[in-house]
C-alpha cells in the first residue's frame, strides 16, 4: 500500500532534528527530495514551517502547529491501521473445522482465494463429528466451520451458504431390493438425523434403527455391508471411498435437501482475519440439490 503519510513523517523527524542533513541520513532520503518535500508542504499550507537562518533551523509558528497536527493525524491512522490491517499484510492462526468430505471437496475452492490473498495466515484444519462443528464453533474451539446449516442457526452464529446438496437413502449394491421398510442406519444425531426423522413422520412411520453411527463415512461403511438403508447427503456419496458398493434408494418424496456453510461467531466479523475469510464468501450462489456451488462467483 502506497504510504499518504510518509510527507508528515519527514516533516515531524525535520522538526526535531532541525537538521536537513540529519534527517536526510536518518530517513534515507536526498537532501533535495527532503527540501522539496518541505516546499511543498509549505506551498499547500500557504505558511513557512521552518527558518533558516545563520544559527540554523528553527520551527516558525504556524510550524509548531502544523506539527501538533501531524502527531494527531499519523496517531489516528495508525489506530485505524491496527483495527483495519492491510489485507496483504494480514498473519495469524486461522483456525476451520469440517469434515473430511467437506474438507476434500470444499475447502480447497473455499480457502484458495484466502490463501492467495493472505500467504502469510497458518491454516489450521480440524476435522470430525459434523454433528459437533457448530457446537465446536461456538464454544470458540475454532473460528470457522463449514457445516450444515440448521433451520435456526443459534443466534451468536451466522452462515453463509456454499453447497446445497441431497439427501438420499443408500443401500449396498448387492442386497435385494429393500423398499422403504428398513432396517436403516442413521447417524446418531446432527442435522442429518434430524431431517431424516421429518421425513419419516411425514410418512407416518417409525424406523426400524439397526445402527446408528456417528459419523457419514462410518455409516456409509455399515450400509455397504449390509446393515440397513441409509440417509447420507448425496455429496458424502459421491466422494466415498465405498460408492461402489452401493445404491440409491428412490424416494418420492424425497427427503429436504441439505443446505452447507461457511459459519463464524457474528462477534469475530470484527476480527480482521475472520473478516477477510467472510468477504470472499459474499459472491458465492448455491446451485440445485447435488451440485457444487462456484467459488467465488
Amino acid at each position: 500500500m502506497r504510504d499518504d503519510h510518509r510527507e508528515l513523517r519527514l516533516f515531524l523527524h525535520l522538526a526535531q532534528t532541525l537538521n536537513f542533513g540529519r534527517t536526510s541520513l536518518d530517513c534515507h532520503v536526498s537532501p533535495a527530495t527532503l527540501t522539496r518535500t518541505v516546499q511543498r508542504l509549505e506551498a499547500d499550507l500557504g505558511h513557512r514551517l521552518f527558518d533558516r537562518g545563520p544559527r540554523g533551523v528553527s520551527l516558525t509558528a504556524e510550524g509548531h502547529r502544523f506539527r501538533e497536527y501531524a502527531v494527531r493525524a499519523l496517531e489516528l491512522w495508525r489506530s485505524y491501521r491496527e483495527e483495519h490491517p492491510d489485507p496483504a499484510l494480514l498473519t495469524g492462526r486461522l483456525a476451520v473445522f469440517a469434515t473430511v468430505t467437506a474438507c476434500q471437496v470444499l475447502l480447497p475452492d473455499l480457502l484458495a482465494p484466502f490463501r492467495a490473498t493472505h500467504p502469510q495466515v497458518r491454516l489450521d484444519l480440524r476435522t470430525g463429528d459434523a454433528a459437533a462443528a457448530l457446537a465446536r464453533l461456538d464454544e470458540g474451539e475454532v473460528d470457522a466451520a463449514v457445516a450444515g446449516i440448521p433451520p435456526r442457526l443459534p443466534e451468536p452464529l451466522v452462515s453463509r451458504t456454499v453447497a446445497v446438496t441431497e439427501l438420499v437413502l443408500v443401500t449396498a449394491r448387492d442386497r435385494p431390493d429393500p423398499g422403504l421398510g428398513g432396517p436403516f442406519v442413521l447417524p446418531h444425531r446432527g442435522l442429518v438425523r434430524d431431517a431424516a426423522d421429518r421425513w419419516f413422520r411425514a410418512r407416518g412411520t417409525t424406523p426400524d434403527v439397526a445402527c446408528e453411527p456417528d459419523g457419514h463415512e462410518g455409516l456409509l461403511t455399515l450400509v455397504a455391508l449390509g446393515c440397513g438403508t441409509g440417509v447420507v447427503p448425496r455429496l458424502v456419496l459421491e466422494h466415498s471411498a465405498v460408492r461402489d458398493r452401493l445404491a440409491v434408494v428412490p424416494a418420492d418424496p424425497a427427503p429436504e435437501p441439505f443446505a452447507i456453510g461457511l459459519c463464524v461467531r457474528r462477534a469475530d466479523l470484527r476480527r480482521p482475519l475472520v473478516a477477510a475469510l467472510w468477504s470472499l464468501a459474499q459472491g458465492n450462489t448455491p446451485r440445485g440439490p447435488g451440485e457444487r456451488p462456484g467459488w467465488p462467483r
